[in-house]
């Protein structure tokens, strides 16, 4: 929990400095540019003429920059400040939501325009991972939970990545296609929408329900066999799996997902969310 904490203070200490640096500039255009605006537009209903009034909104900013304002114009620039900071936090707001759609939708648009055999053959990396099946266990012959927790690990690790990652789950280490059939007979609806169901429930109650539209499943049959190919989206926040009362944190690095301790998640945080909202 303590890991935790330190980890979310970093991460809100970066939004605070984010979203002051915003309102400084929104209230600097505030002052700089609506405030001459409307500065520009009196002027103008003044029946002046165009350079008259742009000599008039050049005279105002050189005595607001010298100090020679009245309280009157000192309450009308706080009143266009106040302005422009609304309008650059919600710039901000706006700005990385729609950053956050169009990295998800390319790398989506990119992942799905790959036909399933050839992902295959490039064999597992960093961004690709073989998992046998979900909760069948091919050694024991029998339903084994545990190997959910391996799947949660994966899937944390491309969520914390940068760029993401795909797991196809019913293929073997070596790319032998395996299928979901034992997976499907463990289930209370075997079928593709049975295990698609209760793998989100799974990612919804161990990472976060918030996490499930940066997880697209699709289904693939190759040699008469279905495989579950999970695409995964890079998070918008750090991703934790919760072991007993600790948070555990996990990325990918090379062809493996590992875990790394307090420091090492404290330095990856620091780099992969800097400039999140």
């Amino acid at each position: 929990m303590k890991r935790l904490l330190m980890l979310m203070l970093l991460i809100w200490r970066q939004q605070f400095k984010l979203y002051f640096a915003a309102a400084i500039i929104g209230a600097l255009i505030g002052v700089f540019l609506l405030a001459p605006s409307y500065d520009y537009i009196y002027a103008r209903e003044q029946s002046a003429s165009p350079l008259s009034s742009v000599a008039y909104v050049f005279t105002q900013i050189k005595d607001m920059l010298m100090g020679r304002i009245s309280h009157d114009s000192l309450v009308l620039l706080m009143f266009y400040a106040e302005i422009g900071v609304m309008l650059g936090l919600l710039s901000l707001f706006l700005y990385g939501v729609i950053h956050k759609r169009l990295i998800q939708f390319d790398y989506l648009q990119a992942e799905l325009d790959k036909d399933l055999p050839s992902i295959i053959r490039q064999g597992e990396g960093p961004h690709l991972e073989f998992k046998s099946s979900w909760r069948w266990d091919m050694a024991e012959a029998r339903i084994n939970r545990n190997l959910e927790s391996v799947v949660l690990k994966t899937l944390a690790g491309f969520l914390n990545s940068a760029l993401g990652g795909t797991l196809l789950i019913g293929v073997a280490d070596n790319g032998e296609v395996l299928g979901l059939e034992k997976d499907y007979q463990s289930l209370k609806k075997p079928n593709r929408d049975g295990f698609e169901q209760a793998l989100m429930t799974t990612i919804s109650t161990h990472l976060g329900a918030d996490l499930c539209p940066f997880v697209h499943v699709l289904f693939h049959v190759v040699d008469s066999l279905d495989v579950c190919r999970v695409i995964v989206s890079p998070a918008n926040r750090p991703v934790f799996i919760e072991h007993g009362n600790t948070p555990r944190f996990f990325v990918r690095t090379g062809g493996a997902t590992r875990e790394l301790n307090v420091q090492e998640a404290l330095g990856y945080v620091a780099g992969r969310w800097r400039w999140k909202k």
